[in-house]
Parts: C-alpha cells; structure tokens; sequence
C-alpha cells in the first residue's frame, strides 16, 4: 500500500496538550509500537530542527517521524490569489520530499508532517469567518460565487487525509457551509477521496509538470500519469478538479515538454472534465537555504532549480533570500507557456499567471 511506503510512524513527538485532545489520541493509538516523545513546542525540537547533520537523512525523518501539535495561530488570512483566505493549517511538513518545496525553508533541517490536535478550534474559527463573509456579491478569479479557503499552504492534505480525519471534517464543515467552499493543491492521488461527502463545496488542484522532471524533482509523489487520470474520477464524483502547472522549471528542453504534458492532459481528460477545468500557472521560486539542504541529499536536482544564469535575488517578506528567473525573460516565459496552452488546450482557462 502506498501509505505504508510513506509512512514507518517509529516516533512521535508530542505536546502534551495534543496528547489530551481526541485527535491526539487517535493518532498515537494507530501506532501502539511507536516511542512517544513530550516536546515544549512543535517548532523547536532539537531531534528535528536545527540539526543539518540531518540533511542526509531527509527522507526517513520523513518516513519515520510524526509530530503532534497545537496550532496557537488560528488567524485567517486574505490571498486573493489561489483563493480568497488561507485557512489555519491542520497540518505542516508533509511525508513527500519536493526539492523545491518551500515549507522546508521555515523548519530547520527536517520537515516531517505535523498533525495539529485542536481540529474543533480550526474548523469553529473558519465557520465564524465564513459567516462573517456573508454572500459573495461581486465575481472574482477565486470564484464567481463562493469565498475560497485554502487549507493545504503547508502541507498536502491527500496525505494528511490518510493520518486523522482532520481534513474530512473541514469537508463536511464546508459541505454545509453556503456561502464558501475549501481548496487545496495536492500531488498524491488518495482515492479514499472520492467517497466523501463534500456536496460540491470541494476544489482539488492537481499539480502537474512534465513526468521526467517530475521523477527527479517530485520524490515520493505520486506518478504524473496517476495525478492526470485521477482529475477525471474526482469530476465524475462530483468535486471541482482544477490544475496546478506548478512550479514551470526552465530547462533546455522545457517548452517541448510542457507541450508534451499538454498533449497528454488532452488526450487524457474527458469531455466533463475539460468542461470545468482552469489552471494557476507557478514559475518556480528557490531559495538558497534550501538550495544548501539540498546539496546535501539529492545535489542532482539543484542542476535545474538552481540556475544563477537564469535567476536573481529576491528577499521575500519575511527576509527570505530567494531567486526567480530574471524578471523580463519570465515575461517571456509566461507568455510562450501560456500561449502553449491555449493553442492545446484552449478550454483550460487559466486563473493566473506568474
């Protein structure tokens, strides 16, 4: 089974205020053999974060490492982008292993999934939110009817839906909610999904890039031939299924394999699904923290994420110092993938661009 590939659970590391909830409960009863570790806080465990002579074990801290925590910051943020709110995680860190992935850069030298005990808060904040919102009067690019809350910026929650019910019940919360609906972004195809009663409240975007790149770069996801088949199971059970062309990495070769993939995501999709399809389009952003990271497990991918011949600086809010490809030659970029699309898929609107 894929999930016992992923995940080995041999210790979980726990506030023990998690350990009081239901949720927590429930999880370190899935794994009775595992050793359960008290930590302070789920940001600062030495065992984990901090330590770069962890680096080479990156994937089974992964495999092998759980953290039970509570989320303190329940605050709800505007986006505007991907959809209007980001929704207070349900989880952090994740059992894949993207080398671009950006969730690595805010934790040290170890990323394994974190699991946030206090799921009642979590949902009762997005509910009081949401009802705040009232209807939605005005169309945007999120959505022409409903406010949009992402619930996965950190982490993938197909595979967080394999933990705890976590990311069912925000489901079921949104299911019957009628003014909104939840989003996520995930590369893991988890068809106990399609069983779920979500009533339409639901958008799943895949994220795709071309199947070689992707066998280096997306570790530990799932196939990009399983993600592009899957969007039409997820539409005949009744979900939206966007796309995520996410992240757009330049390479010698990378327009001809972007229109290879589009090739194949036309002939793969049925009529139903091409018929509610849209698209973000994400260039990649690095960063050189986690370019050092990388050099020290899977130093090949740095080969394409990190092109100083491409690529500038950029600090990001938060004092990040990350590169993207120089500013006029991805206006360039844009355009030629963009116009790709439409020439091959010209039913896949696309949301944004950048």
């Amino acid at each position: 089974m894929e999930f016992d590939r992923l995940l080995q659970i041999r210790r979980i590391y726990a506030q023990p205020a998690a350990l009081e909830l239901p949720r927590g409960q429930q999880i370190v009863a899935r794994w009775p053999d595992a050793d359960v570790v008290l930590v302070d806080s789920h940001w600062n465990i030495p065992d984990l974060h901090g330590d770069e002579t962890n680096v080479p074990r990156w994937s089974r801290i992964k495999t092998e490492a759980l953290v039970l925590g509570i989320k303190r910051s329940l605050t709800v943020k505007p986006n505007g982008r991907s959809a209007d709110f980001i929704a207070p995680s349900t989880a952090n860190g994740c059992t894949m292993a993207c080398a671009y992935c950006y969730v690595p850069r805010h934790k040290g030298y170890s990323n394994p999934i974190t699991v946030f005990a206090n799921i009642d808060q979590i949902a009762a904040t997005l509910e009081r939110h949401a009802t705040r919102q009232g209807l939605k009067l005005e169309p945007n690019q999120c959505d022409p009817e409903l406010w949009v809350y992402d619930i996965g910026e950190n982490s993938d929650c197909s595979v967080d839906a394999l933990l705890s019910p976590n990311v069912e019940e925000l489901v079921g919360l949104f299911r019957e909610l009628p003014n909104a609906k939840l989003s996520f972004a995930t590369k893991f195809v988890n068809r106990e999904m399609l069983a779920w009663d979500h009533g339409g409240h639901t958008r799943i975007r895949f994220s795709l890039m071309p199947a070689d790149l992707a066998k280096s770069i997306d570790v530990r996801t799932s196939p990009v031939v399983e993600r592009l088949a899957a969007v039409n199971d997820f539409v005949d059970a009744g979900y939206e299924v966007h796309v995520n062309f996410s992240p757009v990495i330049i390479t010698d070769t990378w327009l001809a394999d972007w229109e290879a993939l589009l090739r194949q995501l036309d002939a793969t999709l049925t009529e139903a699904a091409k018929a509610q399809l849209a698209a973000e389009v994400i260039f990649l952003t690095h960063n050189e923290q986690l370019h050092e990271v990388n050099l020290g497990w899977h130093p090949q991918a740095e080969n394409v994420l990190w092109r100083p011949d491409l690529q500038e600086s950029k600090t990001s809010s938060n004092g990040f110092n990350n590169v993207r490809y120089r500013l006029r030659a991805k206006a360039g970029y844009v355009r030629q993938l963009t116009g790709l699309i439409q020439d091959i898929a010209p039913y896949c609107r696309i949301r944004y661009a950048f």
